[in-house]
């Protein structure tokens, strides 16, 4: 499958899965005539990275992670990076929580000064 196959069937961007040829992550990849060429594993990769995109990680974050699956015995190191994607994520919605309660009382304000 060609670059341009693979973004128009799993509707990933050509700058990512060009991103993801820079990488050098995708050994399985076969140049054919000039035209990269992915397999199910290069699907699978991709498929992992536009879910690591979609839950906040940055580029440099998603080639790090990429990098280290690629790797021997970096779970303990893949699982620290998703624990701090994780609290962090925690502490933006508590954030805006606290941000709910705020403009929530602000409203009850206005409310009681209409009664």
């Amino acid at each position: 499958m060609t670059i341009y196959e693979a973004s128009k069937q799993y509707n990933i961007p050509i700058e990512i899965l060009k991103e993801y040829e820079s990488w050098g992550l995708c050994s399985a990849v076969k140049k054919v005539m000039g035209n990269w060429q992915y397999d199910n594993t290069d699907l699978e990769k991709l498929s992992l990275i536009m879910t690591l995109h979609d839950i906040g990680f940055d580029k440099n974050e998603i080639e790090t992670y990429m990098k280290l699956l690629e790797q021997k015995d970096t779970d303990l190191e893949r699982m620290n990076i998703l624990n701090k994607k994780r609290n962090d994520a925690l502490d933006e919605i508590h954030f805006h929580e606290k941000q709910l309660e705020r403009l929530d009382y602000l409203r009850h304000k206005i409310r009681n000064k209409e009664d």
